[in-house]
């Protein structure tokens, strides 16, 4: 609907040239078939095309048994560590997620000495180079924070002393500094935005060289500065589970793609900062935000599973919400049984609603993802299980830790920098071919003719 509106106030000239790109750039789907291409990198079952290896993460949703696959629940190993372990190892401590960038970086965990050691060596690089703020983040500041991201780490380039230096040591300078100063450029860019388009009260708040990755993100966002133990607890465990996805996820197979042409760290963090903003990915939380929106509107009484199941429903047939027919944040490539992220969040999820007197939109959350793995399994007719991912419960996290919409994907982007440069590292240490894979041509070959002898 959207799409068509743009259609009927676009000019006449280009609104021509659009429908004409639009024939020229369809494909007939039966020519996927014939030529046997994997799109999206999928073979026929769904499983993701082997294009490298890593030992940085792993993820399962099934066991071969007999030549077949079993659903299991869901599995993320962190350099061989369960991620459901590795949570709950953290017993309410501090500086989990640099614990995890420490995992990720450098193959093991960290002991008590080089985790103090690693983060304050993160905490000197959390620091933006002179009038950076004033030149860069404040100018025409965007209205879509992963473009100010993007254009951040670009512009970092230019303060690089050598910038193209793929040394591990020069990998690893630039990788802490870009994993030290994300939450500044995120943060900073929602303010600026607020600021000049807004008019909001202008917040430049600098790190606290004694908290946390996650608590700094609250104490710089918040006009006092102020949190709970608990929320800080939350938003860490988040920034943990966001860290890191194997190597296949869209924005990480980006990084190894870029990086294997050898090109600069700050060109390859861009081009997976791209990929992430994508709705399809990194912004998939938004949708699963907007969907229950939607819900609280056409459902008064959230305690009604019939008026629930009726409306899930009717979002199936397409009939409601935005016409697609899809119930966001259910359903995952990989997982099946359950989403091991998921599980986690939710339980955050339940915990902070408590404390914040949000009980009952929690149930509604889990009365939706109950319902909707039933009513996707009958009305699709699918052949495994349907489980909530990530996505599901993180905005509504997100919502409770008072962090604003536009900063929802790149909370994602400051957690998952670590992973990135992990592969980036992997990548480059040991030196693969570039990544070229092939596409059929299914054109006709032509004979030119002058611009005067065409009709």
């Amino acid at each position: 609907m959207e799409s068509e509106e743009k259609m009927e106030q676009m000019n006449p000239e280009l609104k021509k040239l659009a429908e004409t790109a639009r024939r020229a750039g369809a494909i007939d789907p039966g020519f996927y078939q014939k030529y046997n291409v994997k799109q999206g990198l999928r073979e026929s079952n769904g499983n993701g095309v082997l294009t490298g290896l890593t030992e940085i993460s792993d993820v399962s949703g099934h066991r071969v048994e007999n030549g077949e696959n079993v659903p299991i629940e869901g599995e993320l190993y962190y350099q061989g560590y369960k991620i459901d372990e590795l949570v709950k190892g953290f017993k309410n401590r501090r500086f989990n997620f640099e614990e995890i960038t420490y995992l990720l970086l450098f193959g093991d965990l960290p002991n008590r000495q080089e985790l103090r050691d690693f983060v304050k060596v993160l905490d000197e690089y959390r620091e933006l180079p002179s009038k950076f703020v004033r030149d860069v983040i404040m100018k025409k500041p965007s209205a879509n924070i992963m473009n100010a991201l993007q254009k951040s780490v670009l512009t970092l380039y230019s303060y690089d002393e050598d910038p193209d230096d793929t040394s591990v040591e020069g990998l690893l300078r630039q990788s802490l500094t870009l994993i030290g100063v994300m939450p500044l450029f995120s943060v900073y860019a929602y303010h600026a935005y607020q600021h000049y388009n807004n008019g909001k009260s202008l917040i430049i708040r600098y790190p606290d060289p004694e908290l946390s990755t996650a608590e700094n993100i609250l104490h710089m966002l918040r006009e006092d500065g102020a949190f709970t133990e608990l929320e800080a607890s939350v938003l860490d465990t988040c920034l943990v589970l966001h860290a890191e996805h194997g190597g296949g996820n869209n924005s990480t197979f980006t990084t190894h793609v870029v990086s294997s042409t050898g090109t600069d760290t700050y060109s390859a963090v861009a081009a997976s900062l791209g990929s992430l903003k994508g709705p399809r990915h990194g912004g998939a939380n938004l949708k699963v935000q907007h969907m229950f929106e939607d819900i609280k509107e056409h459902i008064p009484n959230w305690s009604d599973e019939d008026a629930i199941r009726d409306y899930l429903l009717a979002i199936l047939r397409r009939e409601a919400l935005d016409g697609k027919g899809l119930i966001y944040g259910m359903g995952h490539a990989i997982y099946t049984l359950s989403d091991p992220r998921a599980v986690i969040l939710r339980n955050c999820a339940e915990n902070l609603s408590e404390a914040k007197g949000l009980q009952e939109e929690f149930h509604l959350y889990e009365t939706v993802e109950r319902i909707s793995a039933g009513l996707l399994m009958e009305n699709r007719r699918l052949s495994k299980p349907v489980c909530c991912n990530v996505d599901f419960y993180s905005g509504f996290v997100y919502s409770m830790l008072g962090i604003p919409e536009q900063l929802y994907t790149p909370i994602f982007a400051i957690a998952r920098i670590s992973g990135w440069c992990a592969h980036r590292l992997e990548e480059l240490v040991n030196k693969g071919k570039i990544i070229r894979p092939a596409y059929q041509y299914i054109g006709h070959h032509r004979t030119y003719r002058p611009i005067g002898d065409r009709q």
